[in-house]
């Protein structure tokens, strides 16, 4: 099996990322089938998925330059009508904080929306995201699917 979340985590929620979400509606995406699974998985353990508006934004985005509009409307349905993700504001404080992140860490490959999603990890202590992008697995989380 590709992914793996841990029993002792069962109640945890999981992060999305944009390319876990980009994943979960373009069935073409290489990576669909394994976050059908997790997703599945995680709510069926009672666990909730969390994203951020940037996230989001940048998901819709991706989505409507690779499939046009009615990809990136899918990306905003998918959020409004899931009851099991839970939206999260970046705001001021957060901002800032993604920020100060952004500069600590501006000789790694980090974007800024990456350092938010790292900046609400951290606060909300979330260790698993539904993501191939490997610069969580190097800011410590656990990535829960795999990249091409």
């Amino acid at each position: 099996m590709r992914t793996s979340i841990g029993s002792c985590m069962a109640r945890r929620e999981v992060f999305v990322d944009t390319s876990g979400l980009y994943a979960l509606i373009d069935r073409n995406d290489a990576s669909h089938a394994a976050a059908r699974d997790v997703v599945q998985r995680a709510l069926g353990e009672g666990r909730r998925l969390v994203v951020t508006d940037y996230v989001i934004d940048e998901a819709a985005t991706l989505a409507k330059a690779r499939g046009g509009a009615h990809v990136a409307l899918r990306v905003l349905e998918l959020v409004e009508l899931s009851v099991g993700i839970r939206l999260e504001w970046i705001g001021q404080e957060r901002f800032e904080a993604t920020q100060a992140y952004f500069r600590r860490h501006a000789d790694h490959g980090y974007s800024f929306t990456d350092c938010s999603s790292f900046v609400v990890m951290r606060e909300l202590r979330l260790s698993q995201a539904l993501t191939t992008d490997r610069h969580f697995e190097e800011a410590g989380m656990q990535a829960l699917l795999c990249a091409g």
